[in-house]
């Protein structure tokens, strides 16, 4: 996770995300203040049960607004790959930084080869991460909802290269009464051990919903349909993580807590504790929520 420094609203990103929004008169220090408050609050309720998090401070130059969301520069796999990923907001290219691959080597993490797909922003193509990309690991599917920011065909040489069946599909969303892709695939669909969390209203072409619902109960996932209201309020932002004594928790901000319904919250239970924090500064100028400010390291340990 990545502590910021500079965290504002990000005039490019938003030209394509409809979740950021502005705080009228705001001081951009009180909008930093407040997210940096957010931010030590949810690591600290991380940490309070047992999750580990490696955090890495951000530097005032260059200018990153996004640094909080590292999980749309790079991921980490099983076989010590790091994988680099082609950003659409120029501003946020200059997230990427080789320092952090070091930072987790001296926490005990083996790296044992860096695969780059950055090349791709000089075609304008982008692939944003697993902001884009849902991965099923267990199963090797790679879920992806196509928009700017997540382009079919690099999404095709991912799965090949990593050996990953694709699952695309378009997710949209209704704007000023028009449908418009929503923006990141992770802001609709949260893929868990044993469940998925995941808007189905919002994948219009009915073969693309009957083919996304046919992937998850073949792999015995309990599909939580939530709604388009429920997306807006970050319910579909949500990352399962492990704790203490192997303990699954499900973790989300408290607006995606309080937006589920009783039945909703009941089926994810079934398996996992329910773990919110607070994140309004940051949902509201970011656009992003708790499971993109997480980036999961799988890799190897030493």
């Amino acid at each position: 996770m990545i502590r910021p420094v500079n965290f504002r609203m990000n005039e490019q990103t938003a030209v394509n995300n409809d979740y950021q929004k502005e705080l009228g008169d705001v001081l951009p220090a009180t909008v930093q203040a407040k997210a940096l408050k957010e931010f030590d609050d949810f690591v600290l309720k991380l940490r309070s049960v047992g999750v580990e998090v490696i955090v890495i401070e951000d530097t005032p130059n260059p200018n990153t607004p996004d640094s909080i969301f590292p999980n749309n520069w790079i991921s980490f796999h099983q076989d010590g790959t790091v994988v680099i990923y082609p950003m659409f907001a120029e501003n946020r290219r200059q997230e990427r930084r080789e320092d952090v691959l070091e930072v987790l080597e001296e926490n005990g993490f083996v790296i044992e080869n860096v695969v780059d797909y950055t090349a791709a922003e000089e075609e304008e193509i982008f692939l944003e991460g697993t902001g884009s990309l849902l991965l099923d690991r267990v199963n090797k599917k790679a879920y992806c909802a196509l928009s700017p920011r997540a382009d079919e065909d690099l999404l095709i040489e991912f799965c090949e290269d990593f050996e990953y069946t694709p699952v695309p599909f378009i997710a949209n969303q209704t704007v000023e009464g028009n449908r418009i892709a929503i923006y990141h695939t992770n802001v609709m669909m949260a893929l868990a051990e044993d469940f998925a969390v995941v808007c189905l209203n919002a994948i219009d072409d009915k073969k693309e919903r009957k083919q996304l619902v046919k992937e998850l109960k073949e792999d015995g996932k309990e599909i939580i349909n939530i709604t388009e209201n429920q997306v807006i309020h970050f319910a579909g932002n949500m990352l399962q993580v492990i704790g203490n004594n192997n303990q699954r928790y499900t973790v989300m901000s408290a607006a995606a807590d309080a937006i589920l319904t009783q039945e909703q919250r009941n089926k994810i239970e079934k398996s996992s504790i329910v773990l919110s924090s607070s994140l309004e500064t940051i949902e509201a100028c970011g656009g992003g929520s708790a499971r993109c400010m997480m980036a999961e390291v799988f890799l190897p340990k030493a």
